[in-house]
């Protein structure tokens, strides 16, 4: 699934979610309650809407039932502000902690930060100001970002200086609110062709060049098993840069276990440097229904049994 399809999917899926609570499903009371796993794994809205229902407090209370102590939320800043303030009531009644959400519009098809363009800048800067109040909103720490297109008019040494100049405004903004950015590189072979930020050596140069602690690194294994595997290794070098974990599996970009990716190794590997932040589950359900909502939740016990 495209990243920009999953988004707008995410999109969609909020203005479908009701915002009276609506009562839980019979069969969710069958489902057994589960402990917390060893490491922060963060499932989305809709992963398990055939188990709890469509109403977000229903869906976050079936996650804290099965053991997610976290949630990801791309499209929060699309939602509204009785939905925002709806969802961080039943997290902080759980006690559950918010993950990223898209801090800003994404350029999929054209360059904005690598260009330089001061607008385009302006217009970034601004988007950041608003994410600021969604976040003290949600109690939520983490935001994505993402560069945007190459500007194949420029050397790459331009770009990157661009970007980084972007980079530095915008943690002028977040540092003074303990608010941290996440650049996400994204693969160019299965889903974002023509993205400027690709690879984690590069998003660590950029990240020692802004130099600040709101510009960290979002380590999508998913994007980087296609774009350069190497997992672990790359893991340990940009180790000091690296905030956040997502996941999916490859090919299909669905639940650990249904792919190539050896998960059980990779946790295991978090567990060990003692990773206590959040992994985001941005990928999809391998089986339709609740059958494969409760195999999203079997696989995610079979890779956390180190």
């Amino acid at each position: 699934m495209e990243r920009r399809t999953f988004l707008s999917n995410s999109f969609k899926a909020v203005a479908a979610a009701p915002l009276i609570p609506a009562p839980r499903l019979p069969h969710t009371e069958q489902v057994k309650p589960h402990k917390s796993f060893k490491l922060n794994y963060a499932p989305h809205f809709g992963m398990f809407k055939h188990s709890a229902g469509n109403d977000v407090q229903d869906q976050l209370q079936f996650m804290y039932d099965m053991g997610f102590r976290a949630l990801e939320d791309n499209g929060m800043k699309k939602r509204s502000l009785q939905d925002q303030e709806r969802i961080a009531k039943k997290m902080q009644e759980l006690e559950m902690t918010m993950g990223v959400f898209v801090a800003h519009k994404i350029y999929w098809k054209e360059p904005n930060l690598t260009s330089g363009d001061t607008d385009l800048r302006k217009e970034f800067l601004e988007d950041i100001r608003g994410s600021v109040e969604v976040a003290k909103r949600t109690n939520a720490r983490w935001m994505t970002v993402v560069p945007g297109y190459v500007d194949l008019r420029l050397e790459m040494g331009y770009q990157t200086a661009n970007v980084v100049e972007s980079l530095r405004q915008a943690c002028a903004i977040l540092e003074p609110h303990g608010l941290v950015m996440v650049l996400e590189p994204l693969n160019w072979w299965s889903n974002h062709a023509g993205q400027f930020l690709t690879k984690i050596p590069q998003a660590y140069e950029i990240c020692r060049a802004v130099d600040s602690p709101s510009c960290k690194i979002l380590f999508d294994v998913y994007h980087q098993q296609i774009t350069e595997g190497n997992i672990i290794p790359n893991i340990d070098k940009a180790w000091d840069e690296i905030a956040y974990f997502q996941v999916g599996d490859n090919p299909g970009r669905k639940e650990p276990t249904t792919g190539e990716i050896n998960y059980l190794n990779v946790f295991k590997h978090l567990h060990s440097r003692s990773f206590e932040g959040i992994i985001g589950m941005e990928h999809g359900n391998s089986t339709a229904g609740q059958e494969g909502e409760l195999a999203v939740i079997d696989a995610y016990r079979k890779v956390d049994s180190f």
